[in-house]
């Protein structure tokens, strides 16, 4: 069921008092915190049309219930760039309502925009919820990410 009530747009410098809480809740989802200057930062980097780092919010009754940041870069299997979709977070209290669905085809129309040549994202395996809305909007790679922090 898609909910025509919401509108998908670009971050602005006036949302972050909205983007704050959901950005927060987001983390804390996955049991993690940043320190205020890297959400200082993300935030900054989501404005700056310099950076290849863009925000967009899923607006209901002028109240911001979801959001999702995308990274666009290069690749060497493409003479097009391809879309990272590196966060996605719809509020608890309106889950359901075809939120996600709706950020992530904003998403892909973005990324078409952008003339890039497909959309990507990773999820913890055990994040069920998610993952049914995935199965849905995206196909499942064979891929496995390794990882080594610096």
């Amino acid at each position: 069921m898609k909910n025509t009530s919401i509108k998908i747009a670009a971050l602005s410098k006036a949302d972050y008092e909205f983007w704050l809480p959901l950005w927060q809740n987001y983390l804390k989802f996955y049991e993690t915190s940043l320190p205020s200057s890297t959400n200082q930062n993300t935030w900054h980097s989501l404005l700056d049309s310099n950076v290849p780092i863009y925000g967009f919010g899923a607006w209901q009754d002028d109240k911001l219930v979801g959001i999702t940041h995308v990274v666009l870069h290069p690749t060497t299997w493409s003479s097009m760039a391809c879309c990272y979709l590196q966060d996605l977070y719809v509020d608890e209290s309106v889950r359901g309502q075809s939120i996600g669905r709706i950020l992530i085809e904003g998403v892909y129309n973005f990324a078409d925009e952008k003339c890039c040549n497909h959309v990507y994202w990773k999820t913890q395996e055990s994040n069920t919820d998610a993952r049914r809305l995935y199965d849905n909007v995206a196909s499942l790679t064979d891929m496995v990410q390794y990882r080594k922090n610096l």
